[in-house]
């Protein structure tokens, strides 16, 4: 595989990957940012085909089934996947590919690409910061916000499995970070010698 670029990122919630995603979607025009398919309920202000793919659990057993999904996952009694046809598009049409997930969608779509993803782990300095972070967001009570902190814990365990880590502690620092890594894979080697050996070949 030649053209395009997969970026993973993912990280606790409340670390930043929300506003560093758009940032993303603000300097980089050739990018995607894949959708996920849900069997949730659509909530207040979200919108199909925008936020997630929403469909009924039947609907995305079948597609399991037939093999649709680039990684999937059952999460508190909903299920959450990745269509793989767009992505495939996307990589034909030679551009970034943007997964935000947890880390086992990172561990999924590691093993489906290899070294061709690369993955970004953003977390804060401590868990202190991060649950200030929870608590200014005003959208969770304690009880959710310390269940947040333990998941949040559990992900920590998987950053040897990341290509790079960013602690966002200043937003403008971590906007630039993940703006250079991004650029970064549009340059790689592999996506572009075949192509230009083609052309020198000609000469």
């Amino acid at each position: 595989m030649s053209k395009g670029a997969v970026l993973i990122i993912s990280g606790p919630s409340g670390c930043g990957k929300s506003t560093l995603t758009k940032e993303l979607l603000r300097v980089i025009p050739n990018l995607y940012f894949s959708i996920s398919t849900t069997t949730r309920s659509m909530r207040e202000g979200e919108q199909d085909g925008v936020h997630y793919h929403f469909v009924s659990e039947q609907e995305f057993l079948t597609q399991v089934q037939e093999g649709r999904f680039l990684e999937w996952a059952q999460v508190h009694n909903n299920y959450y996947g990745t269509s793989l046809e767009p992505i495939t598009h996307a990589l034909e049409q030679d551009k970034l590919v943007l997964f935000d997930v947890d880390v086992q969608g990172h561990r999924d779509i590691k093993a489906h690409f290899g070294d061709f993803a690369q993955s970004v782990f953003i977390t804060t300095k401590n868990k202190e910061i991060l649950k200030s972070r929870l608590q200014s967001r005003q959208t969770d009570d304690e009880h959710t916000i310390e269940f947040r902190l333990i998941q949040a814990y559990e992900e920590m365990q998987h950053l040897h499995t990341f290509d790079y880590l960013l602690v966002n502690d200043d937003i403008t620092q971590a906007r630039e970070a993940i703006t250079a890594i991004a650029k970064s894979l549009l340059y790689r080697n592999t996506r572009q010698n075949e192509e230009l050996l083609q052309n020198w070949n000609k000469l």
